[in-house]
């Protein structure tokens, strides 16, 4: 499988979100409507993450090649939400977002949820963590169609304004 001890954990790393996105990949191809894709997708990652343990993921966060194996795909993850959301704004399923912002935000918080940081502010495992995310996301996404305002961030009326962001 490989030579040490440290390459068979990355191995054993790789293989564990291999094997989890090829069973994800799979259950989103089963659905047509973009949104529900979404919604498979974000369920998806975190029933497959239920199966990981929390020394699962302090092993993770405490060795830097494995470490930067969960990083990959939580970017992966990141640009796959995005492409969702996009599909499903180009639908009219979802209202009409800044796709690459909500993939930058999922990204923040699937990197604070391996940080364990979300677990430390909130008593949350992994799972249970990408489970809220799922239901922020997809509950945000989901009403009438927001006002082009919302999209994109009126323009400043001058230096030194005070008004709030």
């Amino acid at each position: 499988m490989a030579p040490s001890k440290e390459q068979i954990v990355v191995a054993a790393v790789r293989s564990f979100f291999k094997s989890a996105a090829e069973r994800i990949e799979a259950r989103v191809a089963a659905a047509d409507d973009p949104a529900r894709q979404l919604a498979i997708y974000l369920e998806a990652v975190a029933a497959e993450l239920q199966a990981a343990s929390a020394a699962f993921f302090a092993d993770v966060a405490g060795f830097a090649p494995a470490g930067e194996v969960y990083r990959e795909n939580t970017q992966y993850a990141a640009r796959r939400v995005q492409e969702l959301v996009a599909k499903g704004v180009r639908a009219g399923v979802l209202r009409p977002v800044h796709a690459s912002f909500v993939g930058a935000a999922v990204a923040e918080v699937m990197g604070s949820i391996q940080r364990g940081a979300i677990q430390a502010a909130t008593g949350l495992d992994a799972a249970q963590a990408y489970r809220h995310l799922a239901d922020l996301v997809l509950t945000s996404l989901a009403g009438g169609p927001a006002d082009q305002d919302q999209i994109t961030p009126p323009r400043r009326q001058g230096r030194g304004s005070a008004e709030p962001l």
